[in-house]
């Protein structure tokens, strides 16, 4: 489990594609030394299991689903990459509940300055956008990003960016149309899976939860 606060942005030394497992080696002085095998790291949103250690970086494995579903099978030598390591649990949840699965990618198709701050527009799948709703959160390359507006039928949301975000992270560098991994709120997933079950194959159809099931419970 992570927060979606950046403690360090990375260098990628080099990638190293497999037909099963791809490896990915990074520079990281800032959070290396206190890495073991074993553990996990956010690496721009996706968590990784680092499988070797050297004076300034780390290794790590991922599987074929992680280069499918996400950006880090398209990166390159001196690509920065933003890194969070694992949270504790006797640590501070500053951010909010990212779990480094990422859902898919979305895409920069507005920006908009305003003052000191930015305001990003983002595409993705309206399957996706469903589970994102103003106030909310979500986690764009691993940065923990509280939404301003969503409008699931196009597909679309934006968020804001403060200074600090803008400077210690890799989303100050984002260009238009640029792809950037996307983790929709925890909870919204189990709500969405609770209000329409039965769309996965194998899974038996139910009533499920409906607007008339909490109207008549007197939550709306």
């Amino acid at each position: 489990m992570f927060t979606g606060l950046i403690e360090e942005v990375g260098t990628v030394i080099r990638l190293v594609p497999g037909q099963d497992v791809s490896t990915l080696e990074l520079r990281a002085p800032v959070i290396s030394p206190f890495l073991g095998k074993g553990q996990s790291v956010s690496v721009m949103g996706a968590c990784l299991t680092v499988v070797g250690l050297d004076r300034d970086g780390f290794y790590a494995e991922m599987m074929e689903e992680t280069v499918l579903r996400t950006k880090l099978g398209k990166l390159e030598p001196g690509d920065p990459v933003n890194l969070e390591r694992a949270l504790s649990l006797s640590g501070r949840l500053d951010g909010h509940l990212v779990t480094g699965h990422v859902d898919g990618t979305c895409y920069l198709v507005k920006s908009e300055t305003r003052g000191r701050t930015r305001v990003f527009g983002f595409r993705t799948e309206p399957r996706l956008a469903e589970m994102i709703v103003p106030k909310g959160s979500v986690a764009l390359d691993g940065v923990s990003l509280t939404v301003i507006e969503s409008d699931p039928p196009r597909g679309f949301f934006s968020v804001g960016l403060i200074p600090e975000t803008l400077r210690q992270t890799t989303l100050g560098g984002l260009s238009n149309n640029e792809p950037v991994n996307l983790e929709t709120d925890l909870i919204a997933k189990y709500v969405r899976r609770f209000m329409a079950p039965g769309e996965n194959p194998g899974e038996s159809a139910g009533p499920g939860i409906t607007w008339d099931t909490l109207r008549q419970g007197g939550w709306v």
